[in-house]
């Protein structure tokens, strides 16, 4: 794995004309999380009255276990009202998202000449809505979408596309800003020089 920061990101030298990118979405090509943020704020205070001062932290994603955290006695009614609510509201914040310009950069420049793939934990229509904002949809070759297996288990984003594009793991480069997520790229079989964290 290859951690680096955004003024760092000098690849070209390992793309190849069979080399393909997996792209995260969220915090990778784009920065979500204030808009994410507001979308549960918004939703907090349209389904429960509190005093309950949400912070915004940057260096934390709030997701699901930071609701439960922060707010402990909700009930399972009110958590599913929250979560539908947030999801409603993203729409709202759209500028409120940023593009991470050189991710984006290497995107737009590779489109052109590589397969492209999100590779992403996030629901279809938020990451869709997102990639149409940024006008990035059509940059990509392929997309594959946060998923369940039975018993709502999670699947290995990597392997799972690697598994219906039937390509070799060797043949890819990992552009992702999450280390449980890069664990799962390593799982799939991804060469660990190829997975670029960022």
């Amino acid at each position: 794995m290859i951690k680096v920061n955004e003024t760092q990101l000098d690849i070209g030298e390992k793309i190849k004309p069979d080399t393909i990118l997996f792209f995260d979405m969220d915090g990778t090509i784009v920065d979500t999380d204030f808009a994410n943020y507001l979308s549960y704020k918004k939703a907090i205070q349209s389904v429960i009255l509190t005093d309950t001062v949400i912070e915004y932290n940057p260096k934390e994603r709030f997701n699901r276990a930071s609701l439960k955290k922060t707010i402990p006695n909700l009930t399972e009614t009110e958590f599913e009202k929250i979560i539908h609510l947030k999801e409603k509201n993203y729409k709202e914040q759209l500028s409120q998202t940023k593009l991470k310009k050189l991710v984006a950069k290497i995107l737009l420049h590779y489109s052109n000449t590589n397969e492209t793939v999100l590779v992403t934990n996030c629901r279809e229509d938020r990451a869709i809505l997102t990639l149409n904002y940024h006008e990035l949809t059509d940059k990509f070759s392929n997309f594959f979408f946060k998923q369940f297996g039975n018993n709502n288990e999670k699947i290995n984003k990597f392997h799972n596309a690697i598994q219906c594009l039937g390509i070799s793991p060797k043949l890819v480069i990992v552009f992702e800003n999450e280390e449980d997520a890069i664990e799962d790229a390593l799982n799939a079989g991804i060469l660990i020089d190829n997975i670029l964290f960022l």
